[in-house]
């Protein structure tokens, strides 16, 4: 299963249909990987093999309140509210026997972001919630808090955040961003979804949130030059292009990618609820103006 996944998330850059995800055999037999429940385990087997976080366009509106732990480490609640429901237990089992589960996260309506391979590595029964690691080495870190030294907690949590913000918050915010903007970049339309970027408007050291208010999908180019304040954009969503830059004499890149762009109006998404934030926009495009 897992080298399954594997070779369909490099299909499909991260992501799966749930079409896709009905299509693994094993042994001749047909096995779904996702299904309406949110846990998943084989008739006669005991351990879950796949768990599911349903895609909502606020995340708050979900049924379950899967989090990001104070540690740093990600959580997956119960099914229903009885510790001993039987897919409660299934993930008990797999924690108990440190089987790898696969993780799908939704990104929007049957369409999942791709973990492989985690491990449920704790129990919160007081929060009726299970302990997520998304790697070999958060699983070997893990140990409840009251075994361990402030230190060894602080660099738990710093391994944590490193691996949780890389296979997590970006892919999930970059597929998001993507989807909104139908795959094109909304400075210069283009379509190739290798060479295309979500790029933050209140970046994450800045306190920005991973949402799609907060994000404009970009070309790797129009992505740095945006980063690099050479771009900017108003909060009524027109590209402007910095003064000094628009008055060089360079080659076609300049000339088509960068000058050319001046003036444009972005190409937003369809929905308003995903369109950029515009007082966000308006802190961004000040910085902009300060430089040029």
């Amino acid at each position: 299963m897992i080298a399954f996944l594997a070779e369909l998330s490099k299909q499909n850059g991260g992501i799966a249909t749930w079409k896709r995800l009905q299509e693994f055999r094993f042994q001749g037999r047909q096995i779904p990987l996702i299904g309406q429940k949110g846990i998943r385990k084989i008739r006669g087997h005991e351990s879950a093999f796949t768990i599911l976080t349903t895609y909502r366009l606020n995340p708050k509106t979900r049924p379950y309140d899967d989090a990001i732990g104070a540690d740093g480490y990600p959580r997956y609640k119960w099914r229903g509210q009885e510790g001993a429901h039987p897919d409660n237990e299934s993930l008990r089992q797999a924690m108990l026997t440190r089987k790898p589960v696969a993780w799908f996260e939704g990104v929007q309506t049957g369409v999942y972001l791709i973990h492989e391979a985690v491990w449920i590595v704790g129990e919160e029964q007081a929060h009726q919630q299970f302990v997520l690691a998304l790697d070999e080495t958060m699983r070997d870190q893990w140990q409840p808090e009251v075994h361990m030294s402030s230190a060894d907690l602080a660099l738990r949590r710093e391994y944590a955040d490193v691996v949780v913000k890389r296979r997590l918050h970006q892919p999930m915010f970059k597929r998001r961003v993507l989807t909104a903007y139908r795959t094109q970049c909304a400075v210069c339309r283009l379509r190739v979804r290798e060479l295309l970027e979500a790029a933050h408007i209140k970046g994450d050291a800045e306190g920005g949130d991973p949402i799609v208010p907060n994000g404009i999908a970009m070309c790797s180019i129009h992505h740095r030059a945006f980063d690099a304040l050479v771009v900017g954009i108003t909060p009524a969503f027109k590209v402007e292009v910095r003064a000094d830059v628009r008055q060089q004499t360079d080659g076609p890149t300049l000339r088509h990618s960068l000058q050319g762009v001046h003036g444009l109006n972005l190409e937003l998404p369809h929905r308003r609820d995903q369109r950029p934030d515009p007082d966000l926009l308006e802190e961004r495009y000040e910085r902009f103006k300060a430089v040029g």
